[in-house]
C-alpha cells in the first residue's frame, strides 16, 4: 500500500514539472526573471523620420522576459527602436540615424542573447 502511495505522489510531481516545462517552452511561463517578468516596455518613439529598418536574429529567447530585456536594451541606444516578435526570434529595429550593427550586438549581448544575424531592409 504504501508504495501505491510513493507512486502517486511521484507520478504527480512529474506531472507539474511537464507542465511548467511546457509553459516555458511556448513562451507564456517566466523564465528568464525567476517567475517574475521584465515590465512590459512602451514602443520607443523616434525623434526622426525612419530612415532604415534592420532585423536582427537572436538566440536564446523564450518568453515575455527575453523579449521585453532585448527591447530594454535595444531602445538605449539613440536612434533605435525595436519590436521583439518571439515566435520568428527576431527583432525589427527602427532607425531614426546610423546605426552601427557593433552597437546593435552589443546591445543585446548585454541583454544576454546571441545574434545569429543582422538584415537591413530595403527603404
Amino acid at each position: 500500500m504504501g508504495t501505491i502511495i510513493i507512486i502517486a505522489v511521484l507520478v504527480v510531481l512529474v506531472l507539474f514539472a511537464f507542465r511548467g516545462s511546457f509553459a516555458h517552452f511556448k513562451g507564456e511561463g517566466g523564465c528568464c526573471g525567476g517567475g517574475g517578468s521584465e515590465p512590459k516596455q512602451k514602443k520607443k518613439k523616434l525623434a526622426g523620420e525612419v530612415i532604415a529598418t534592420k532585423i536582427i536574429s537572436i538566440e536564446g529567447m523564450h518568453c515575455e522576459n527575453c523579449k521585453n530585456t532585448v527591447e530594454k536594451y535595444i531602445n538605449q541606444i539613440d536612434g533605435a527602436s525595436a519590436q521583439v516578435n518571439l515566435k520568428k526570434n527576431i527583432a525589427v529595429v527602427q532607425l531614426d540615424r546610423p546605426v552601427e550593427d557593433t552597437d546593435l550586438r552589443t546591445a543585446v549581448a548585454r541583454a544576454g542573447f546571441t545574434v545569429a544575424g543582422i538584415e537591413q531592409m530595403e527603404a
